[in-house]
């Protein structure tokens, strides 16, 4: 892999960063820490200053003043010689005169670019949803992406009289968002189209423990329904699902998937495969434009298959790649994906892609601390742990090393959860 910023003077090449949140912010902090002189500009259309996205969810929401907690302080910016620009949208890229255009017609060149659009929610096309407003006219559906989504979710549910919340999808956020609605003293229904939540992305194992969690904190659980209408009354909205059942609520939550922001990867003309396409060191199919985070698609080594991560471990793990490369040439190192969830009491690591496992051995030490280990073969692909760093750590080592890990010991209680007993070198 060459580098090809033999341009001019270093002191005179400029990186613009289109997108602010996790992936855009740590690249241009790492870009500059690595020792880059040139110019560093970074553009979001959110107005809000940089901040963490895991915790709209859980305790954004759950607090009483819903504050955002920002990636960096605003001095760092400053410090750091990073030209932050908020609230302001870009709308095309051209990549022969190395330019992207800004809503308001302002032309910005660039030596490198760095695309860091992410994703939005996706809203489907139920009919009456666009019309859950509440008696002024304010919009009482919502998605759970921005700080302004959490801010609009937290005002309704405080004048919501009933505190009937409907959330649409059993996806993570559908499920986290759920444990904090029931903290906050709301009645709650999740409804999923599929027969169980989450069975997408994990087990039956995992997805009944989570099913048994909600049911028993409350959550009215729906499965297998697919919603097809919302209606209205004065005081009510009502979803409802082909088989004609109904569910009432004050506002609802439409957690049902996301779509790629990446309309300027189109107009760039750059090569997408579900994503934008990029190299081991995030480079588009134009050298001069890298892309990185949830909107991207790369082949990751380890499972030796193009995957999309939704995470913010990807998006920074590919900040700091290209972030490395562009000032040092640097080779890139393998990544293993890690995510994590927090509902209720519980926390859910995971650590690699379980997609492709044939067996699965449980170890569960406790009704409340237990872990997956996913297997295909004697290849380990994956661990869940629940209220289980250590099984996570041993987990994250052993697919790492690319070693065996012993399941007659694993599946054994008496035999402590540790490396010497559980990783055969």
């Amino acid at each position: 892999m060459q580098n090809t910023h033999t341009e001019p003077n270093l002191l005179e090449q400029s990186v613009v960063v289109i997108g602010a949140s996790h992936g855009g912010v740590n690249f241009a902090f790492t870009l500059r820490q690595q020792g880059w002189l040139g110019k560093i500009t970074l553009l979001d259309s959110d107005p809000e200053l940089p901040y963490h996205r895991p915790p709209l969810s859980k305790k954004t929401l759950q607090s009483d003043d819903v504050k955002s907690t920002p990636l960096k302080v605003e001095k760092a910016y400053t410090d750091s010689n990073i030209d932050l620009c908020l609230g302001q949208r870009v709308t095309a890229i051209n990549k022969q005169s190395k330019t992207i255009t800004l809503k308001c017609g302002k032309q910005i060149a660039f030596h490198k670019l760095v695309i860091a659009t992410g994703c939005s929610p996706f809203i489907p096309p139920i009919k009456g949803l666009i019309d859950t407003v509440d008696d002024k006219g304010n919009a009482q559906y919502f998605a759970m992406r921005t700080h302004a989504d959490a801010v609009a979710i937290k005002t309704a549910l405080n004048k919501s009289n009933d505190k009937q919340v409907v959330i649409i999808g059993g996806g993570y956020i559908g499920l986290e968002s759920a444990s904090s609605f029931i903290a906050l003293g709301a009645k709650v229904t999740v409804i999923e189209k599929q027969q169980s939540i989450l069975s997408r992305v994990t087990s039956a194992v995992m997805s009944d423990f989570l099913t048994q969690l909600h049911i028993s904190k409350g959550v009215d659980l729906q499965t297998a329904k697919d919603v097809v209408q919302i209606k209205h009354t004065a005081n009510k909205h009502y979803v409802v699902c082909s088989d004609g059942t109904q569910y009432p609520a004050d506002f609802i939550l439409v957690g049902v998937g996301v779509r790629l922001n990446t309309e300027l990867a189109v107009t760039a003309e750059l090569a997408l495969e579900q994503g934008i396409k990029v190299n081991d060191v995030c480079q588009t199919s134009h050298p001069d434009i890298f892309s990185i985070g949830d909107c991207t698609s790369h082949f990751n080594k380890i499972y030796q298959r193009w995957i999309r991560l939704e995470s913010v471990q990807n998006a920074v793990e590919q900040a700091k790649t290209a972030a490395q490369f562009l000032a040092k040439n640097s080779e890139p190192v393998p990544a293993l994906p890690w995510f994590w969830s927090d509902q209720y009491e519980y926390k859910l690591q995971i650590v690699g892609l379980s997609q492709g496992y044939n067996e699965i051995v449980v170890r569960e030490e406790s009704p409340e601390q237990f872990s997956l280990w996913y297997f295909n073969n004697d290849t380990l692909l994956c661990v869940e742990a629940v209220n289980h760093a250590k099984a996570y750590v041993l987990g994250t080592q052993a697919i790492k090393q690319n070693i065996k890990v012993n399941k007659r010991i694993l599946s054994d209680l008496a035999t402590p959860l540790a490396k010497q007993y559980l990783l055969e070198t």
